[in-house]
């Protein structure tokens, strides 16, 4: 039993490196690319589904909790707000296409998962902001949201097959990843 949880907390220590690490990296590409100051490629959200699809639902709740913390420790309170909003809504979508069994496709998967972030993004700067002013931002963030789950969709399709598997105790029958 002690090793199994100690397993369990090393591997989602490197997860959430990793999805540092990530998160770190969009952040260097994103102005090379042009994008608006709020768009990001949402590459750590891809370690999130890792957690999700092949570990336990609870260690992909934790990864979300982790990046809000880091997010608030070194871009501050309204930083770690966004981060925690976007990523809760996303990951509750994430987990109702799953536990309802909805067949989907892995692109599908990916876009809900965008765009439900950028939808508690925008909600939370509403309510941080006192504004509706954010939403105007919406129909940018839609197009975007768009954009990203395609790009999440062909990164995760390429990493989920390189990664293993058997690391966690997941026993989920369904997975829109699976060809």
């Amino acid at each position: 039993m002690r090793n199994t949880k100690a397993k369990n907390v090393a591997l989602t220590g490197m997860l959430f490196a990793l999805a540092i690490a990530l998160s770190w990296m969009e952040s260097c590409i994103t102005p090379l690319l042009g994008l608006m100051p709020a768009m990001k490629l949402g590459l750590s959200n891809v370690v999130v589904m890792y957690a999700l699809m092949f570990l336990r639902t609870r260690t992909a709740w934790m990864l979300v909790g982790l990046k809000a913390l880091f997010a608030f420790l070194t871009r501050g309170a309204t930083a770690g707000i966004l981060s925690g909003c976007g990523g809760a809504l996303s990951l509750l979508v994430l987990v109702g296409l799953l536990y309802l069994r909805i067949p989907v496709s892995g692109y599908v998967f990916c876009v809900c998962g965008a765009l439900a972030h950028n939808l508690g993004q925008l909600v939370a700067a509403s309510v941080v902001l006192s504004s509706a002013m954010a939403l105007a931002y919406s129909p940018v963030l839609l197009v975007a949201g768009i954009v990203v789950g395609a790009i999440s969709c062909m990164l995760t399709q390429a990493l989920f097959t390189a990664l293993p598997r058997n690391l966690g105790t997941s026993t989920r029958k369904m997975n829109p990843f699976k060809k």
